[in-house]
């Protein structure tokens, strides 16, 4: 018999050791089968996911995620179901455009089963549909419209939403936008900050690269210490390491991760290596889950099933 199956006391007694069905032969001891009996063994579901350590929160982050009807969207999805969390979504969240129908056809069939908890944040293709639809499918989840910037707690860590589609909403020093960010940082408490917004201010991707339109993001951040920022655009992940608005490795400085493997392909390749860049990877899908701690974070990119690539670490706040 297969014992990887199941397995016979000398007693008699037959014990399931994994799923599976198996024939076994009653014989006298001169070996000839007086009774046969097939038993099928079936495997109980999985244990549920274990809880986060007391005093974290978690943070589960993807950006360029649905498409009909090619996306691994749904694959990134199943990913979720297993992940207790806040869903940060980082721009370009229901392709091509963001209209009504992909969000209701493309989007909402997959990650739109956890929509109750996540936190979006609004890409380029939003503006395909003048972003209404954005606004109108995630309503106060997704800060007041037409701007789209927004921030909340999470345990200890205060997180701040930004709208880097700055031709639409103004990104530049004195704008509303950057001066509701001031204002925003030195009102918090919270002795750790996060940010997210779609497209990053660093990128080694050859299609887009880096965004200078939202340097004053970075710097009013780096100023009020901040620790993680999180970006898509880029259908790639990279890491970097902690640098400051002028991309100089600075142990106080902020660290980004670009996380724009949440569905839609194909992937970029990469151009000129940025400074600092520590980590790039274009060939897993994926999203990151963020343990947010009371004075540091880690993290752990989780790749779709089948795949095997990932990143993870932990780092101090400031």
């Amino acid at each position: 018999m297969d014992t990887a199956i199941a397995i016979v006391s000398a007693a008699g007694l037959v014990q399931g050791v994994a799923a599976g069905s198996v024939t076994i032969n009653a014989t006298t001891q001169q070996t000839q089968i007086v009774g046969t009996a097939t038993v099928t063994v079936t495997s109980p579901p999985p244990p549920p996911p274990p809880p986060p350590p007391a005093g974290t929160e978690t943070l589960i982050a993807a950006g360029d995620i649905a498409v009909c009807p090619t996306s691994f969207d749904e694959a990134t999805a199943d990913l979720i179901d297993n992940i207790p969390g806040t869903v940060a979504l980082l721009g370009d969240n229901a392709y091509p455009s963001g209209t009504t129908a992909n969000y209701a056809n493309c989007y909402h069939p997959s990650w739109g089963r956890h929509k109750a908890r996540t936190r979006p944040s609004i890409g380029n293709h939003e503006y395909g549909a003048g972003a209404t639809p954005y606004f109108a499918y995630f309503g106060a989840a997704a800060g007041p419209a037409p701007q789209g910037y927004y921030s909340y707690d999470l345990g200890n860590w205060h997180v701040v939403v930004l709208n880097s589609n700055c031709v639409n909403v103004s990104c530049s020093v004195g704008s509303p936008q950057e001066k509701w960010l001031r204002a925003d940082l030195a009102a918090t408490t919270k002795a750790c900050i996060l940010a997210y917004w779609h497209h990053p201010r660093f990128s080694s991707d050859v299609s887009h690269g880096s965004n200078t339109t939202v340097a004053p993001f970075w710097n009013a951040l780096y100023q009020y210490r901040a620790d993680v920022v999180l970006n898509g655009h880029a259908h790639v992940y990279e890491r970097f390491g902690l640098q400051n608005p002028s991309a100089a490795a600075d142990a106080n400085g902020i660290r980004e991760f670009i996380v724009g493997t949440g569905g839609k392909s194909p992937f970029y390749g990469w151009g000129t290596i940025k400074a600092n860049s520590q980590v790039r990877h274009n060939a897993t899908f994926g999203v990151l889950k963020l343990t947010l701690g009371a004075g540091t974070y880690s993290w752990n990119f989780v790749p779709v099933a089948g795949k095997t690539w990932t990143d993870s670490g932990t780092t101090a706040c400031h």
